[in-house]
Formats: C-alpha cells, structure tokens, sequence
C-alpha cells in the first residue's frame, strides 16, 4: 500500500455549523474526538448555517472561508466559536483579530468581509441546508442521514460514530 491517498474516499460528514452559536461551540468537542478517532478516514466538512438571530454569524462564516482559503479553516473556527461572547460583543472587529491571532493575513481578511467574495459560498450553502431540512446548527449529514444537535448533542457522536464504522466497513468490504 503506497502511502499516497487511497482510491476510495473518506467517509464525509458535513458540519452545518454557525460561528455565533453556544451549540456548536459544545459540539467542538465531539469534533475533535471524531478527528482524532478517524483521522483522514473521516472528511470533515465545514457547512454554513448562520440564523438571523445572530447578527454576526454571517460575516462570521464568510471570514471561516476566508481562513479555509488561508488553508487554518478549522483552528479559525475553533478559535471564533471559544469566545462566542466576544464575537457577541465586538462583532467584525474580533473576527480579524482572530484571524490575526492565528498568524493568517489579517487585512484579507477585512477585505474579504468588505467585498464580499464568500458570499456565494455562504448563501449556497444556507440554501442547501434548507432545502435538505436543516434548521439549526449543529446539525450533522452522513451517509445521507441528518442528525440534529441543535435540541441536543446527547448521543449525537455515538451516531455518528456508528454510522461512520458502518460505511468505513462497507467501503473496505467491497
């Protein structure tokens, strides 16, 4: 076995997340157990969800896409969601003193959040989690199963860990 990427995929959870959210910060921690169980195995997918009841939860996901570009997605995310209350608080500001707290380049980041150019990305993304039943953040997609975490994270990972053995089973079954 070479140790270039296997023919077969991971296994692809998508993460419908919003950065403004006390659930999702909760959720990092299941994340990080599912990272560090599975490893490549297991494809993490950063989706945006931002609820209007969370004024900067828009900018927020624009600037996660700017820090995935800068190729920190997940270490910005980590960062935003531990200190939900100073996004509540300082809204713009503090998303690019995050991003400059993690070394990425600061001024992209502003210009990013002014011209819009992840708006796309964003706004595809909402519609996608809508249209597929997504009403809350977390919620998780795998194996074409939705689980919301977003009335509660109890059992979420067991089920996400059952579901990702299941098709990682399958996948070298075959």
């Amino acid at each position: 076995m070479s140790d270039s990427s296997p023919d077969r995929p991971a296994v692809v959870l998508d993460v419908w997340c919003e950065l403004q959210c006390p659930d999702c910060r909760a959720a990092l921690d299941d994340l990080r157990a599912l990272r560090a169980r599975y490893g490549d195995r297991l494809e993490l997918r950063l989706r945006h969800f931002p609820l209007e009841k969370h004024k900067h939860s828009f900018a927020a996901a624009q600037a996660a896409e700017e820090a995935l570009e800068q190729g920190q997605g997940w270490a910005y995310v980590e960062a935003v969601l531990g200190r939900v209350e100073e996004l509540d608080r300082k809204g713009e500001p503090f998303l690019v003193e995050a991003a400059r707290e993690l070394g990425l380049d600061a001024e992209e980041f502003d210009t990013a959040l002014i011209d819009g150019r992840h708006i796309l990305i964003v706004d595809a993304d909402q519609a996608e989690g809508k249209a597929i039943g997504v009403t809350g953040t977390p919620t998780y997609v795998i194996g074409g199963e939705r689980l919301d975490g977003g009335k509660s994270q109890e059992g979420l990972r067991e089920r996400v860990e059952e579901i990702a053995d299941r098709l990682l089973a399958e996948q070298t079954g075959s």
